[in-house]
């Protein structure tokens, strides 16, 4: 789609020029009563871009917000009113390589309710989710949205969360490249993030024995231990190494390590991993404002060998087809209460790029979310 609101305008304008008899009109009437009015909808929209290629830690220098006029619909084409938006790590790494742009705004998940729809399979109303994100309003077709189910017991935020890519890629780690199996102890990096607190609420339902998690400091410690699950919690900034306090926190050792940072954090979990152990890595938070250059190489990478490992890097993209079973596995215990939603809500489109920041810097528990509920 041509997101330029120039395009659109002149889209609009060309198929509505001139006086229509006959077949064309009939045409244009069998259109008319598959669009919503647009009167009732609003005439711009507000959206986030990147503005430059941050150095090193990003700054608000590094966004700028738009706006502009939405275009008429095309057939086929589906106006949406963004309700709440996803903030995650991998949008950093996105700004390094300047193609984060999509429709109005950037990349990400977003959920949003329908305004105005030209497909007749899309009403008005319609809760889907998409990814044309960071703005106010999206123009989308049926291929890029997927209408959610509505669950009593389960909020719509849950699946920008725990039951949305996010706890999609906690599954999968956990499931498919993991294979965790009952009873047996698990080490969680970032653990207090979105994916990270979805990993062990999950890891808890299928059954793990201990679970250890680290984070940035010793509230979000006691936070992960008192309210997420987690039977000890490490504060990878305090004075003792980190290897160490894993050491402690383990002394029989681990054998699942879910790693969503690299650097030290996967050299101390190669330290303590039992034999056979497995390593399911999908982030690399320790290297993500520096990407051009990343920590060393562990220091005993090849204990792997010594130990008989496995380390297997994957991306949610490419398990999709395993999200039907995911739901059907985990949407009965958030409805009866046993997997609580771990979010931190940021309120105001205008705060986006604060709550982005905020996520980057730790200031979340939980998934970071912003919602646009009254924008």
């Amino acid at each position: 789609m041509n997101t330029s609101p120039t395009a659109g305008t002149e889209k609009s304008a060309a198929t509505t020029a001139g006086t229509k008899t006959g077949a064309a009109a009939d045409a244009d009437a069998n259109a008319n009563a598959n669009r919503t009015a647009v009167s009732n909808t609003p005439a711009t929209y507000q959206a986030i871009r990147q503005a430059r290629r941050p150095e090193g830690r990003v700054t608000p220098d590094d966004f700028r917000f738009v706006s502009g006029p939405i275009p008429e619909l095309a057939p086929g084409e589906i106006l949406v009113h963004n309700l709440a938006l996803s903030v995650d790590p991998y949008m950093r790494e996105a700004m390094h390589w300047r193609e984060w742009e999509k429709g109005f705004g950037l990349e990400g998940r977003a959920l949003g309710r329908v305004l105005a729809s030209r497909d007749a399979e899309i009403a008005e109303g319609t809760i889907v989710f998409h990814r044309h994100s960071w703005a106010t309003h999206a123009v989308v077709t049926k291929a890029d949205l997927r209408v959610l189910p509505t669950t009593e017991g389960v909020p719509l935020t849950a699946y920008l969360g725990i039951l949305g890519g996010t706890g999609l890629t906690a599954y999968v780690g956990l499931k498919r490249i993991a294979k965790l199996q009952p009873g047996e102890d698990l080490f969680i990096s970032a653990a207090a993030g979105g994916v990270g607190t979805a990993a062990a609420r999950i890891a808890r339902v299928m059954g793990a024995r201990r679970l250890i998690g680290s984070t940035g400091s010793a509230a979000k410690a006691k936070h992960l231990v008192e309210h997420v699950g987690f039977d000890a919690a490490i504060d990878y900034r305090a004075a003792t190494p980190l290897a160490d306090q894993l050491g402690a926190a383990a002394p029989d050792g681990i054998d699942v390590y879910f790693d969503n940072v690299g650097g030290t954090h996967l050299e101390a979990a190669i330290s303590v991993l039992r034999h056979h152990g497995r390593i399911a890595w999908c982030g690399a938070v320790a290297q993500y404002n520096d990407l051009d250059n990343p920590p060393a190489a562990p220091a005993n990478l090849y204990d792997i060998v010594g130990n008989a490992l496995r380390l297997e890097g994957f991306l949610v993209r490419d398990h999709l087809d395993a999200r039907e079973e995911f739901e059907d596995f985990l949407i009965p215990h958030i409805v009866s209460g046993a997997v609580p939603v771990d979010e931190t809500v940021v309120h105001g489109f205008a705060h986006t790029v604060d709550a982005f920041l905020s996520m980057l810097d730790g200031g979340n528990t939980g998934k970071m979310v912003v919602t646009l509920e009254d924008d």
